[in-house]
């Protein structure tokens, strides 16, 4: 983990510069922001725009740190343009389950590349769920999988706490993102991780349920 590919060097630096735009032109920030009432106004740009905005620069370091280390796993798994396709999919999805959650609520704002990280967090550990990580608070390795659950799950408990500034359904959608279009590009994983594949689908399934039973 953590090679600068040259796509990964270019996603960052775009990143950076709209980011670096944002933070210093209020109203740049402000028109591409993701925006419940805007989009619902046509302003479907937004969808896009707002995953490379950024509420400050240790938002986009952690964000930019993440995909650093988890990036070259993807690109040497599966390929430069198939990993530009799971970032740009994980972070529109991302922002459409907000959209949907969120649809009644005019003034909800959203900003930041969570959603794109989490579903390319979500594709590396799909694609090599032997990989431990390792979290500053917690002396031991963490088997990838069950990182990637208990994120999800954290992520559900969020949504339903709606006590923070979180954008907790990005990331949620996000991560459903990386997982489904990395099956979609390498369905062979569904023979040789069945195990894997189903146990990270947990979390996407009780999502689902807590939806249909207006429990979220």
């Amino acid at each position: 983990m953590g090679d600068l590919n040259l796509i990964t060097v270019v996603v960052i630096g775009i990143n950076v510069l709209i980011s670096m735009k944002g933070f210093n032109d209020y109203s740049f920030f402000e028109k591409y922001k993701f925006n419940t009432g805007a989009v619902r106004r046509g302003e479907q740009i937004r969808i896009l725009s707002s995953g490379f905005l950024h509420v400050s620069t240790s938002h986009l370091f952690f964000n930019m740190l993440t995909l650093y280390f988890f990036a070259p796993i993807v690109i040497n798994l599966l390929g430069n343009w198939e990993f530009v396709i799971i970032y740009l999919g994980s972070l529109i999805l991302g922002n459409l389950l907000s959209y949907y959650f969120h649809k009644d609520e005019y003034h909800y704002t959203a900003v930041g590349a969570s959603g794109a990280v989490s579903g390319i967090l979500y594709s590396a550990i799909l694609l090599n769920p032997d990989m431990s990580l390792y979290m500053i608070l917690i002396p031991v390795p963490i088997p990838a999988y069950i990182f990637g659950i208990g994120y999800l799950l954290y992520s559900i408990y969020g949504m339903r706490a709606n006590n923070d500034n979180i954008g907790h359904d990005a990331h949620f959608g996000g991560a459903v993102g990386g997982y489904v279009i990395t099956l979609l590009m390498a369905p062979i994983l569904l023979q040789i991780n069945t195990l894997m594949v189903g146990l990270l689908a947990i979390p996407i399934v009780i999502l689902f349920v807590l939806s249909k039973t207006g429990k979220l």
